[in-house]
């Protein structure tokens, strides 16, 4: 039965099992069979095999890899592909084409065009669905590169049907390990998986427990791997709150770079600096991946030069991560959703926002580490308002109290979120930042419901910019 509209497109897409809200099953393969993605692609004519893609597997730092290379192909001349999940506001966030996202009738035809197929394929998940209308929604729009972002884990993850031109693997640290395993090396193992025999991988900075894997994992497969921070060093180059540089360069002209620091920038070769919008130490990692992975795409054909990457890099767009809402009162809004990423958060606070206290907003997942958040954050925070994203998985607020008491934390419980982000608006003491972390889902609502509150700040004159 075809769907009409767009609710009902989205009704269709969520009557399907989505293992990401379950907690009773292993990431396996009993669950998660490649072949059925293969098999619903070839009935469609393997359309995610008409384009070269970049493929970026990881735990942090994976969207906004995935949006730098996104923009830099872009920014080349390449009608350009970006898929990523899940959204923060909008469904169709997730499929874009050249920085838009698909239109709602788009999304609708796409629906309709893979329900017969579907229904030849038994045990598909929303998220195998969802991936093969995004492959063939691109293969439709004539796009001649694409950027995909591993949903989860990798080596059975829907995209993982891919035989890209490179492979990327950003920053691992623990998280969904009721999925992937509770050692760095097991979910190394499983973000592994999206690396292709002669593919060209590229690492960010790992553990050590997590590197051994990666390097053993290319060693069997043929695939050549580029080390950021080994094989191709960065540093960043100053910052503020609109935004930061970095400098890249490869380990082969580390000499050069020890006589450039040793003059004082004296001499005639200089790092290339790039420019970024996104805000915080780790993106300057994530912009150091993205770049080696262009360069080893520039290898195997897929040419984007410098003045395309200096371009690219410095329009890029990823909302949600540290991101600056408004400066008076200071509000930053941030996707920080495990133990890894709440101490980067912590360390970004220390760097723009030194000495001035913090009040937290925050509300998370019940499967994540509420706890390892709470100790990376608390030496950083005043005061936490608790609330709670409405979604199947979010943590009861009187539970995340219990943890945060623990940690010495001064705490109240507002929901839902805007509420919650009015209520610190309206405690918020002077030089203060607000900040919004623990879930993706508290960061989405907050961005849905602020150019309403911003409009209020402005009318009571309190000179809220977002």
């Amino acid at each position: 039965m075809s769907v009409r509209t767009y609710q009902e497109a989205l009704d269709y897409l969520y009557s399907f099992v989505d293992y990401s809200l379950e907690r009773s099953y292993r990431y396996s393969a009993e669950l998660f069979d490649l072949s059925r993605v293969r098999t619903l692609l070839r009935l469609l004519g393997d359309p995610h095999e008409r384009y070269p893609a970049f493929h970026v597997a990881g735990t942090k730092g994976k969207g906004s890899v995935t949006a730098m290379l996104a923009s830099c192909l872009r920014a080349a001349g390449y009608r350009t592909a970006m898929y990523t999940s899940p959204h923060l506001v909008h469904f169709t966030e997730r499929i874009q084409v050249d920085g838009e996202p698909i239109s709602e009738a788009e999304l609708v035809a796409g629906v309709n065009e893979i329900q017969p197929h579907v229904e030849q394929v038994p045990n598909l998940t929303e998220y195998e669905i969802v991936t093969a209308i995004a492959f063939a929604h691109f293969a439709r729009a004539g796009v001649q590169a694409a950027a995909i972002e591993v949903g989860l884990g990798g080596r059975l993850d829907a995209t993982n049907v891919l035989r890209p031109v490179v492979s990327i693997i950003t920053s691992l640290s623990y998280d969904h390990m009721h999925l992937l395993g509770d050692r760095l090396s097991d979910i190394a193992r499983e973000k592994a998986g999206i690396i292709k025999p002669g593919v060209p991988v590229v690492s960010s900075p790992q553990q050590i427990e997590a590197e051994r894997v990666i390097e053993e994992v290319a060693r069997s497969q043929g695939s050549p791997l580029i080390r950021v921070g080994h094989d191709w060093l960065y540093a960043p180059g100053g910052h503020d709150l609109d935004g930061q540089a970095l400098h890249v360069w490869s380990a082969d002209e580390q000499p050069l770079m020890d006589a450039f620091v040793e003059s004082a920038g004296g001499e005639e070769w200089a790092p290339p600096r790039y420019e970024i919008p996104l805000l915080g130490h780790h993106q300057v990692v994530n912009g150091a991946v993205a770049y080696a992975a262009l360069r080893a795409g520039r290898e195997r054909g897929l040419a984007v030069g410098e003045e395309a990457i200096h371009t690219g890099l410095r329009s890029v767009r990823w909302p949600g991560r540290f991101q600056i809402l408004s400066r008076s009162p200071v509000i930053v809004v941030d996707s920080a959703h495990n133990r890894d990423s709440a101490l980067k958060l912590r360390i970004a606070l220390d760097d723009y926002f030194p000495g001035q206290p913090v009040t937290l907003v925050f509300g998370a997942s019940a499967d994540k580490d509420i706890e390892g958040m709470f100790i990376e954050l608390a030496p950083r925070v005043s005061r936490v308002i608790v609330t709670q994203a409405v979604h199947p998985r979010a943590a009861e607020p009187a539970e995340v109290v219990v943890l945060a008491h623990q940690h010495g934390l001064q705490t109240e419980v507002v929901s839902p979120v805007r509420a919650a982000l009015e209520r610190a608006i309206e405690r918020a003491r002077p030089n203060e930042v607000i900040v919004s972390a623990g879930s993706l889902f508290v960061s989405a609502e907050i961005l849905a419901v602020w150019e309403a509150i911003a409009a209020r700040l402005r009318a009571q004159g309190s000179g809220a910019t977002s």
